[in-house]
């Protein structure tokens, strides 16, 4: 959890951010909040999806709702922070947890769960598993209440990064809390012990979890690229000082830029031209936080763009960017 941070000066942001008076950063959306009250809870998912639960219970999203209160990293974060309960307190509760609204009280249900990435459920659970309804007519009326579904590249994978690369600076400045998941990779971490691909085409559910398609892969490690640049730049945005939150999330702008830029010679495509020209553009430095965050604003509509149009069928020339099975976060489970 904790991530001791090597901070290099060669990069031009630097500079910027010693010049100025410092001034606070309008908020800055970065973390998808759940609404509580339309929480239905992970057992109701594994009415259906026996499998797919029984995957996520391998996993460290599960496993924080037990452990993370225990651990000493988040106890030493907790104590800088002044959080004396880590189960009580919504900065830790965003990310961490799953809360629940029950009889007008909130309550913590489990660690990350189906709903932290798939939305919460009250809304769309039954047109989800309506029988009267078709497969699509299924898909789109469930999407429309609120579901986020796998074929959403975009809005799944931006709530990875919207807690992965940890959008608060103080959590970092004064918690000690490393300013975004070391090595974080969408294709390594979706590939690993979070896979549950136990649908089958017809909607029925198997028994094996599949490998993704070389296709999504490449549209997974695109969007990664992508998400990786908006969300940086919304942590520029956010910045207040010259510190280390400030300067990682400058470093990543920076190698998220590079990473556009190998793949966009590979495999050009316009969305990635076009965001690629507006990183490039955007002034990296404090007290700039409205044209950053109107900067990562577009750089997100292209990206939901790139999700509509691409396929990955065009993006093979990227194949040998994506990491291979063996740089994957952990194995996929069989049941």
């Amino acid at each position: 959890m904790k991530t001791p941070l090597t901070l290099g000066f060669a990069f031009i942001f630097l500079c910027a951010l010693g010049s100025g008076r410092l001034l606070a950063a309008p908020e800055v959306s970065q973390v998808h909040e759940m609404d509580a009250a339309k929480v239905v809870g992970a057992q109701k998912c594994g009415e259906c999806h026996k499998f797919e639960v029984e995957a996520w219970k391998l996993t460290p999203h599960f496993k924080t709702f037990a452990d993370m209160h225990k651990s000493q990293d988040g106890l030493d974060i907790s104590t800088k922070m002044g959080i004396k309960r880590i189960k009580s307190e919504s900065l830790c509760l965003t990310c961490h947890y799953t809360v629940q609204k029950k009889a007008g009280e909130v309550e913590v249900v489990s660690g990350v769960s189906c709903e932290s990435c798939h939305g919460p459920a009250l809304d769309w659970l039954n047109l989800h598993n309506d029988k009267k309804l078709s497969r699509d007519q299924k898909r789109a009326k469930s999407q429309a209440a609120g579901m986020l579904r796998p074929d959403d590249v975009y809005s799944v994978a931006s709530n990875c990064y919207q807690c992965h690369l940890v959008p608060n600076e103080k959590l970092v400045n004064v918690g000690g809390h490393s300013a975004g998941t070391p090595g974080f990779d969408l294709v390594a971490w979706s590939q690993g012990m979070v896979r549950h691909n136990f649908l089958l085409d017809d909607g029925t559910e198997g028994k094996v979890n599949k490998q993704d398609s070389q296709n999504r892969l490449r549209m997974l490690f695109v969007m990664g690229k992508i998400l990786d640049v908006e969300f940086s730049l919304r942590g520029v945005a956010s910045a207040t000082q010259k510190a280390t939150y400030a300067v990682t999330m400058a470093h990543r702008v920076a190698d998220a830029r590079a990473q556009l830029a190998a793949i966009q010679k590979l495999a050009p495509t316009d969305e990635v031209k076009a965001i690629s020209d507006i990183a490039n553009g955007v002034s990296l430095k404090l007290n700039n936080a409205a044209e950053l965050t109107a900067a990562a604003d577009k750089v997100g509509e292209l990206g939901k763009k790139f999700a509509t149009t691409q396929t990955g069928d065009k993006l093979a020339a990227v194949d040998p960017l994506i990491p291979k099975s063996d740089k994957y976060r952990g194995d996929g489970y069989k049941p």
